[in-house]
């Protein structure tokens, strides 16, 4: 194992960390398992695919969260709040199906060929860092990643905002009675989360191919991370996802067979010590 295969777990962990926080604040408000997550992440790639080849990538990384959050408000109007008093179960078959049908939709619009994209001009050689030459673009989205977990853990902690969303995911109908205006607060959390998916994807375009099963191969992964990390917690899902994405990277250099079941074997170990994940309380 080298500095490069570590750096290369960081980078995964870094896109893992990205879209696990925001699937983890939808959890933990909305108490739904929104399977429609990794839709959003790949249409993000996609949207990101297309401006930064007609327009520019820095400008992909404004655009595209702003479109997936105009998506997350749409769906919270037209699904999550019509549908708050049915079953999870319910709520979760929904967003399954909504799944799929923007993956028919990729592939109208973009067709079923696995795009790539180069990395933007300035990221796209390679920077020399603990001895070896790594590609520049995957330090920079492991620097963006990182400035967007702490801007967003200062925001949950020291804001009014914040305080209300952490209110309401502890208690929603408590913290409606106390007065927070909990429709404002969950239009906030699933566009904001819709945004982090978005901005995964658009950080995804020149790291990994873009194809319309990607939000597929990463769904399964994310859903593990955010239970790992302790359902609701974002700070727990940022966790989970940077150590899952670390161990899987390296377990995959000695053995890429096994490398395949590490997100299973962490999922299983984890629940059988804490049930409510590695940031959540024990329970008896």
């Amino acid at each position: 194992m080298n500095a490069a295969q570590v750096l290369n777990g960081i980078a995964l962990g870094s896109l893992l960390m990205v879209l696990s926080s925001g699937l983890a604040m939808i959890y933990g408000l909305r108490g739904v398992t929104n399977f429609a997550h990794g839709a959003l992440y790949m249409v993000g790639a996609y949207i990101g695919y297309s401006v930064a080849r007609h327009l520019d990538f820095w400008l992909a990384l404004v655009l595209v969260p702003l479109a997936l959050a105009a998506i997350g408000v749409l769906l919270e109007f037209v699904f999550f709040r019509p549908l708050q008093n049915r079953s999870h179960m319910e709520v979760g078959l929904v967003t399954f199906g909504l799944a799929l049908i923007a993956e028919r939709v990729v592939v109208l619009i973009w067709g079923e060929k696995t795009l790539s994209l180069d990395p933007p001009a300035g990221f796209s050689g390679t920077t020399s860092l603990l001895g070896v030459d790594y590609p520049t673009y995957r330090l920079g989205i492991i620097a963006i990643a990182i400035v967007m977990a702490a801007a967003l853990i200062v925001w949950l902690r020291h804001t009014r905002t914040g305080l209300y969303i952490r209110a309401a995911s502890q208690d929603i109908e408590t913290a409606g009675i106390m007065g927070v205006d909990v429709n404002r607060i969950s239009l906030i959390v699933v566009g904001l989360g819709a945004a982090l998916a978005g901005l995964a994807g658009a950080l995804a375009a020149p790291y990994i191919s873009v194809d319309p099963s990607m939000g597929d191969k990463f769904l399964i992964t994310v859903l593990i991370v955010v239970v790992v990390g302790g359902v609701g917690s974002v700070g727990g899902a940022m966790a989970a996802g940077m150590g899952l994405g670390v161990i899987q990277t390296v377990v995959t250099v000695w053995s890429p067979s096994v490398s395949v079941v590490v997100p299973y074997a962490a999922l299983v170990v984890v629940l059988l010590w804490r049930p409510r994940g590695l940031a959540g309380r024990r329970t008896a």
